[in-house]
């Protein structure tokens, strides 16, 4: 059943974390420049940007790509991408598991760190091969289970509250990718760590991404002063030299290809 309160949820949080995403994606950078590779080089080919964001990556395509669409669920994210990234012309509000496209009529769908917030993956995985041309690539990266471990480890040590979120086992999204229709090309994963000066910078990178909504929280709202303080003491055990902050982040990225018949 798809969970609708869930995605206005996100579409709130992520469209308030519209005018701050760019300066905390350096995750998304990482992993969207290392999709690039996977694109054909075929300037005709009718390419989507699925979870656009603000816009970075659709303009990216733009230069490689005629006709580029940017999607994205937050309309206020859409705004304003249109507003910023003006050499794309085409941009729509949409939501992955019901996408504003007809069959068969898109060559190629990039997806940089959007999937792993579609729920259930495999009405998204359904959509994107519908609207896919036979022949056309579905290229993406998400985010795997064990992602901010650290924080979750932390978190644990305090009470039994859930303030991570969990993402998919790199078995459970093969699962979901696996179809009559499709062939998993080029996949892998890797830890990406990401340093920071405190625990209160990490937090506030996950703000301004957007990505600080956990389903099935207990106790909604930030924690009391004395559990953060919990929390940062016991995250201090994965400290690196000069007193960094590390967030693992598992990565899995690929290329799903639609059959031709």
């Amino acid at each position: 059943m798809v969970n609708k309160a869930r995605h206005k949820k996100i579409a709130r949080s992520f469209g308030s974390a519209s005018s701050s995403y760019d300066t905390s994606s350096r995750l998304q950078r990482y992993t969207g420049k290392h999709l690039m590779p996977y694109l054909p080089e075929y300037p005709s080919l009718v390419t989507v940007d699925l979870g656009a964001g603000t816009g970075f990556f659709t303009d990216v395509l733009a230069s490689h790509f005629d006709t580029v669409i940017g999607v994205d669920l937050s309309k206020s994210m859409v705004q304003y991408a249109k507003n910023k990234r003006t050499n794309v012309k085409h941009w729509l509000a949409g939501n992955a598991n019901s996408l504003p496209f007809q069959d068969n009529s898109v060559d190629v769908i990039f997806s940089n760190l959007m999937i792993q917030w579609c729920d259930p993956l495999e009405i998204t995985i359904k959509e994107i091969l519908r609207v896919l041309k036979p022949g056309g690539i579905f290229v993406f990266a998400t985010l795997l289970d064990g992602t901010l471990f650290e924080l979750k480890s932390s978190w644990a040590q305090v009470d039994d509250d859930k303030h991570v979120i969990d993402f998919l086992t790199e078995q459970a999204l093969m699962q979901s990718l696996t179809t009559d229709d499709s062939e998993l090309l080029n996949y892998h994963s890797q830890d990406i760590v990401l340093e920071y000066e405190n625990v209160l910078h990490l937090a506030h990178e996950l703000k301004g991404l957007g990505a600080n909504q956990v389903p099935n929280k207990v106790n909604k709202g930030l924690a009391g002063k004395g559990k953060w303080q919990k929390m940062t003491s016991a995250y201090q055990d994965f400290l690196e030299p000069n007193d960094i902050y590390p967030a693992t982040y598992k990565v899995f990225s690929g290329m799903l290809i639609k059959s031709e018949s």
